[in-house]
């Protein structure tokens, strides 16, 4: 859970859904094409998983006395992730929280340091209600991933996007 970048054609529309009360758009949240481990889990791939009620590694003993679909609920759909692209068509760079499966907290800009200027100026959220510096964005932005928070050596928690610069 942090914050990544992902790589999307220079025309991608994220998919909407609705408004917030306070007017701010409400995105689809859309799996990355990755699991936990960072191996590809696109749809294909967990769909055949889910088909086959393959439990993952991590699974315990106790998790595998539920029914599978008990354990991982509904199948899963294509529309519950990014699409995927051929490499030639991932141009752009676009922010995500990952908080949940992932959300755009940016636009799709063509380099990293254009992603950062408009993440800093725009006093995007790195973490809650923290933002972060151009530096530090920029760091997330040709890196591509900082998790959610920090601890520093004094004990302070930080935004990981600015934790992973001190």
């Amino acid at each position: 859970m942090g914050r990544e970048v992902r790589m999307v054609p220079a025309d991608w529309v994220h998919p909407r859904d609705g408004f917030y009360a306070n007017g701010d758009v409400r995105y689809v949240s859309l799996h990355d094409g990755r699991d936990f481990a960072g191996r590809l889990a696109d749809w294909e791939s967990e769909a055949a998983k889910w088909n086959a009620g393959e439990y993952p590694s991590y699974a315990s003993e106790e998790n595998k006395s539920m029914s599978y679909i008990e354990w991982a609920g509904d199948r899963p759909e294509p529309s519950d992730y990014m699409p995927q692209w051929p490499e030639s068509e991932r141009t752009h760079l676009m922010m995500y929280e990952t908080t949940s499966e992932g959300s755009p907290i940016s636009p799709a800009f063509e380099t990293p340091e254009e992603l950062a200027r408009w993440l800093a100026d725009t006093g995007a959220s790195s973490f809650g209600r923290s933002t972060a510096s151009y530096e530090a964005w920029l760091r997330v932005a040709r890196g591509g991933y900082a998790p959610s928070a920090v601890i520093i050596g004094n004990g302070e928690m930080q935004s990981g996007v600015e934790g992973l610069t001190s």
